[in-house]
């Protein structure tokens, strides 16, 4: 079976750093106290890995782009039953792009909830004075609570699913965004994964720490 280049490098490091991330999030915010600089800053350092993916989305490589992933309901039930096309496994399968969405969701709305959150101690988000105090604890709130929860919900099916594909179905899906490259039944189009595209990757991901470190920076700014 042939290998085909699937996950770009930008892909693979995105990937990688954000898993890195969200478990220093659950660790600082779990131990609070001083570890809480920390968990802001990984908060920020997750806000621009989103962006970044989001951006990349759209002109990443071929398995990377969304396009390459939004699937039908009908798709979802082929899928489902096992009578999706194998091309449907190349990249992300139908189940597989329903968890990237929604885990992108997810983060979002836990950093953004995060930028205008109080804890009442001592942390509190660099966008907190421009929002009402009723906004504030709603998002203090659904930061602490359903968020959280929801992440550690979407992170065990993600694991449980990599063991699953692993040990059931006999496909190491890790390796694949270690490496990049898939063993197909079938040749199909390979992801654009050169010098360029990379320099591509890192003057946009430059781009969305400038946006972060700007949006974070507009709470340090005084009457």
């Amino acid at each position: 079976m042939p290998a085909v280049r699937i996950w770009d490098l930008p892909t693979r490091l995105f990937h990688w750093s954000l898993a890195l991330c969200v478990v220093g999030l659950v660790v600082t915010g779990t131990v609070g106290g001083g570890w809480m600089n920390w968990h802001m800053r990984l908060g920020y350092a997750v806000l621009t890995l989103l962006l970044f993916r989001l951006v990349w989305g759209f002109i990443g490589g071929r398995w990377s782009r969304f396009g390459s992933f939004l699937y039908s309901p009908a798709s979802l039930l082929q899928y489902l039953r096992g009578q999706s096309p194998w091309a449907h496994s190349a990249g992300h399968s139908p189940l597989g792009a329903l968890s990237v969405f929604a885990l992108l969701l997810i983060l979002l709305a836990q950093v953004g909830t995060g930028l205008i959150s109080d804890d009442e101690i001592a942390t509190f988000g660099p966008l907190v004075r421009f929002v009402s105090g009723d906004t504030v604890s709603a998002a203090t709130r659904y930061h602490k609570e359903v968020g959280k929860l929801l992440i550690f919900a979407l992170v065990g099916l993600h694991v449980l699913a990599i063991l699953v594909y692993r040990f059931v179905k006999g496909k190491a899906l890790t390796r694949t965004m270690v490496t990049g490259d898939k063993q197909l039944p079938e040749a199909v189009p390979a992801s654009r994964d050169t010098a360029g595209s990379r320099l591509l990757a890192l003057g946009v991901l430059l781009v969305c720490a400038g946006l972060v470190w700007w949006v974070v920076s507009l709470g340090n700014v005084t009457a």
